[in-house]
């Protein structure tokens, strides 16, 4: 009979950090982040208990985009919501396995996301995404507790031997006697690239840079490229102004070229990230276009593009990706926030999922598990997630099995927040070959350890 868990005790703290270097999202500025840590404590029928950990930075900027309310409304509000997300959690009180803990978990978080809402007097709601995010660290400790208990790592139980469901209980009857461990693997892959962030404000030469700040750190792409070994490059580009964005791409292969040349390196790729602001498709066809124009050896090297248009795709059903998908894998982001989502975007053209740690271990593998099931190109995105959070996404990314990069941007904004676990992670947090040893991430629940 499988092993199952109930929740005796959660409780979380915030930890807040300033950003060594902007971050521009959709057009919005950020120089700092929030984190959520959330510690909780669970037992077996026998008694056995355990403590688990999870941690998440709330990110409000890119989960809750408002011209309504301010960076800081925003925030306060999933500071509100983790508050009321940590009593319901706290008051479970039957036994099961953390899938389907969080499958009765998460129907009272959104119910509770509403609530929270009028309460507050919001101008417009909390978006799911929100909710999510804010949820997510109480879900991987959750996870963290129930392997830690078993003496496990996490990825060991998603088999039948420990789940009380198979995935039609939690997706559709196509997957009718098929767990988890059909799409996972029980060990993480060794090492893996490295996805380095290249900001829309981010300075690519000297030029750009008006006064450096002599760090320590790189402050040009070159100069990343080579203190890292960097072979995966994400392009941050704005969505409405076409002009820039080609401009941008070419400038980046063109740097990124002359810079390789010099390492003796000849293969590298790109991803795209317009963050949801092109208003159609036609403007992505239209880069594309461009690009191919002005530079097809950039074009080829693109791995993927993330949701280039809305989130809310019921409300622009017109955002078909058919003929971009034709040309690059394009995946969904913002958008997925359940099974019914993910369908809508396969309806819609969308040919690819990018997980997120930050939506939740429980949803993270499950809709990792019906990408995998629809064929579907597979990446793992970050939330510019440090120290435990980054850990978390590096996990994921590394039991995925098509998932063949890890993005991971805390090195670059935030690295103050990475200082309490590099020493004790060297692999994941100290980059010199553009790549993440991800054989360490093996450890009993989802391998971390507090320092």
């Amino acid at each position: 009979m499988p092993t199952v868990i109930t929740i005796t005790h959660a409780e979380f703290e915030y930890e807040d950090h300033a950003y060594r270097t902007p971050l521009k999202f959709g057009g919005i500025i950020t120089d700092k982040v929030t984190l959520l840590n959330v510690r909780v404590r669970v037992k077996d029928r026998s008694g056995n208990e355990m403590a688990g950990f999870g941690s998440m930075p709330l990110g409000n900027v890119w989960s809750f985009p408002s011209r309504v309310h301010s960076y800081d409304e925003t925030l306060s509000t999933m500071k509100k919501l983790a508050e009321k997300l940590c009593g319901i959690t706290k008051d479970y009180n039957d036994f099961d396995h953390p899938i389907g803990i969080n499958a009765v978990l998460e129907p009272l978080y959104r119910k509770t996301a509403e609530e929270a809402a009028r309460e507050l007097q919001l101008q417009e709601p909390i978006p799911v995404l929100c909710l999510l995010v804010a949820a997510s660290a109480f879900d991987a400790a959750i996870h963290d507790a129930y392997g830690k208990l078993l003496g496990l790592h996490s990825y060991y139980t998603y088999g039948a031997d420990f789940m009380t469901h198979d995935l039609s209980h939690y997706l559709s009857k196509e997957f009718f006697g098929e767990y988890l461990d059909r799409y996972v693997t029980p060990e993480p892959k060794p090492k893996m690239p490295l996805y380095h962030l290249v900001g829309a404000v981010d300075p690519l030469t000297n030029a750009d840079i008006s006064q450096r700040l002599n760090d320590g750190l790189p402050e040009t792409l070159p100069e990343w490229i080579k203190a890292d070994g960097l072979t995966n490059l994400k392009i941050k580009l704005n969505g409405d102004n076409l002009e820039w964005d080609v401009n941008r791409v070419v400038r980046v292969d063109r740097l990124a070229t002359e810079t390789q040349n010099e390492r003796g390196v000849n293969e590298w790729v790109y991803s795209l990230d317009f963050n949801e602001r092109c208003e159609s498709v036609d403007y992505l066809l239209e880069f594309l276009k461009k690009v191919i124009e002005q530079a097809p050896q950039a074009l080829d090297r693109v791995q993927y593009i993330e949701q280039p248009t809305a989130r809310d795709l019921k409300a622009h059903p017109e955002n078909k990706m058919h003929k971009a998908a034709a040309i690059k894998p394009v995946v969904i982001d913002e958008s997925l926030v359940d099974y019914e989502s993910l369908l809508l975007a396969r309806e819609l053209g969308y040919s690819g999922v990018a997980l997120k740690a930050c939506k939740g271990q429980s949803q993270a593998l499950l809709m990792g598990a019906a990408a995998q099931k629809y064929h579907m190109f597979l990446c793992v995105q970050d939330l510019t997630c440090p120290g435990a959070s980054f850990l978390h996404s590096a996990g994921l990314a590394a039991h995925v099995p098509t998932v063949a990069a890890i993005e991971g941007n805390s090195r670059q904004y935030c690295p103050a927040a990475n200082d309490a676990w590099k020493d004790r992670f060297p692999a994941i947090f100290n980059i010199t070959d553009g790549t993440i040893g991800t054989a360490c991430l093996n450890g009993p629940g989802l391998g971390i350890v507090e320092p």
